[in-house]
């Protein structure tokens, strides 16, 4: 399992893409949405709507100790939906490291599998100019509007990671590996993970 947190234009979701294609696995990134709606019951446009959005109004632990409880419970039943959209993309991060080998996109994907030994977990950034460039070509913006989704997305998913997992989004600290994707590329950012995924998996056994 190699998951995988960015920055909003570092390309993050191409690298993953172009890794797992490599690699000969799947990419999941919007894809989960659709697994969790259907493993939870929970209606697929929830999901759209509240991906990796962030929340302040409930504590986490409480969360938290409704999942080790089951979906079943009063406490589950009365759950904001934000909460319960979080549980079930958590549990089919779980189901798919079961199932399969996967690069996983966003979505506290690392901290769903902190027990799994076989998880690499990578962060990518980039340098704002080449940030900026990249969302400006992908959505066709001007530099203003690239500038202006690049801080609101990077809010939006610390304000999410950190509030849902126990580590701080983008700390070197939080991951396995932090790649500058400025620094090496595209391709070189897929050579760095593939060559740490393997010498991380050598020096576990």
């Amino acid at each position: 399992m190699i998951t995988i947190g960015r920055q909003c234009g570092s390309a993050g979701r191409k690298i993953g893409m172009k890794l797992a294609e490599e690699l000969g696995i799947k990419c999941y990134d919007k894809e989960l949405l659709s697994l969790a709606a259907k493993h939870s019951g929970l209606c697929e446009e929830l999901f759209e709507t509240h991906d990796e959005k962030p929340t302040s109004s409930f504590l986490y632990s409480l969360v938290m100790d409704t999942y080790s409880l089951g979906y079943t419970t009063s406490a589950y039943m009365d759950m904001p939906i934000n909460h319960k959209v979080f549980l079930a993309q958590f549990d089919a991060i779980k189901k798919l490291a079961m199932e399969e080998s996967c690069v996983i996109v966003g979505r506290c994907a690392d901290y769903a599998l902190a027990d799994y030994p076989n998880t690499t977990t990578v962060f990518i950034c980039g340098d704002e100019k080449d940030r900026i460039a990249y969302l400006k070509e992908i959505y066709q913006m001007n530099d203003a509007q690239a500038k202006d989704t690049m801080i609101k997305t990077d809010k939006k998913r610390a304000s999410y990671y950190n509030y849902y997992s126990s580590k701080k989004w983008g700390d070197a600290k939080s991951y396995d590996l932090c790649i500058n994707s400025s620094a090496v590329g595209y391709d070189g950012a897929v050579k760095l993970i593939r060559a740490f995924a393997e010498a991380k998996q050598e020096w576990k056994k």
